[in-house]
């Protein structure tokens, strides 16, 4: 495994090089978007470039996986079936919050292999927040995380995407809205996968699932004792095409939430 305090140096430095310096300062000729939908920023592109060189240094022959890159060679994600390790990369997740000086965004990070997660890590530039997981379980700043709470379902606080659905999949999911306590979304799913580690909130209820989105928090909950699975229960496979996962601090609310999806 690497040294995760070699991980926390490089995103700490990062940031401080190319993230806030430009945080509330982004000029209109800095922002773009690609694929005419998804907003992109210079410092996104800048972010991804320079973890692509430091991380190369941690491990030889590695390959790497970016937001960024993908968007202009989507044959990348093949990394996943070679035998060698891989890093995932999104450079800062929750761009439009980052473009309107929120401080909701972070940069994550996975370490896989051979199909399988071997670390993972999120970073919140602003409060320099740092939460990673391995095979001994899930740590902020080298403190255990350990999930034990059962949420019922009319106390949980969560998000629900809806983007990349069809509409009557869209209309079964927003007739369950109301089962919920609170429904949000942070703009960051990093950031919610966070939380939901740390236990300030329950759920996440998923659409579109790129790996570089959900490689990190995935593991990150379910190393701390949370649960993840897709519509047909079973558990999150990030080589695998697939959409539609919920994430949880318990299999217990997740089957529950599917639960009401089924009987809608």
């Amino acid at each position: 495994m690497v040294n995760q305090n070699d991980i926390r140096e490089i995103l700490l430095k990062t940031s401080e090089k190319l993230i806030i310096p430009s945080f509330g300062k982004l000029k209109e000729s800095q922002i773009s978007f690609k694929n005419g939908l998804d907003i992109v920023t210079e410092v996104d592109i800048a972010v991804e470039l320079e973890l692509n060189n430091q991380l190369s240094k941690l491990l030889d022959n590695a390959n790497f996986i970016g937001e960024e890159t993908f968007s202009k060679n989507p044959s990348i994600l093949n990394y996943y079936s070679s035998d060698n390790y891989c890093w995932t990369v999104d450079p800062i997740d929750g761009t439009k919050n980052f473009v309107k000086s929120k401080e909701k965004f972070a940069i994550m990070i996975a370490l896989t292999k051979n199909n399988k997660i071997i670390q993972t890590f999120i970073f919140k530039p602003i409060t320099e927040e740092f939460i990673y997981a391995d095979n001994t379980g899930t740590f902020i700043n080298d403190k255990k995380l350990i999930l034990n709470e059962e949420t019922k379902i009319e106390n949980a606080v969560g998000s629900i995407s809806f983007k990349h659905w069809n509409e009557t999949k869209k209309t079964k999911i927003i007739s369950i809205k109301n089962f919920f306590k609170k429904i949000d979304s942070y703009g960051s799913i990093g950031c919610e996968y966070l939380d939901i580690a740390l236990g300030h909130r329950n759920f996440a209820l998923l659409s579109r699932l790129y790996p570089w989105d959900h490689i990190p928090g995935v593991f990150i909950v379910r190393k701390a004792g949370g649960h993840d699975c897709h519509f047909d229960k079973l558990e999150y496979k990030f080589y695998q095409h697939s959409n539609n996962l919920v994430v949880s601090n318990s299999k217990k609310l997740n089957y529950k939430i599917l639960s009401f999806m089924e009987d809608e």
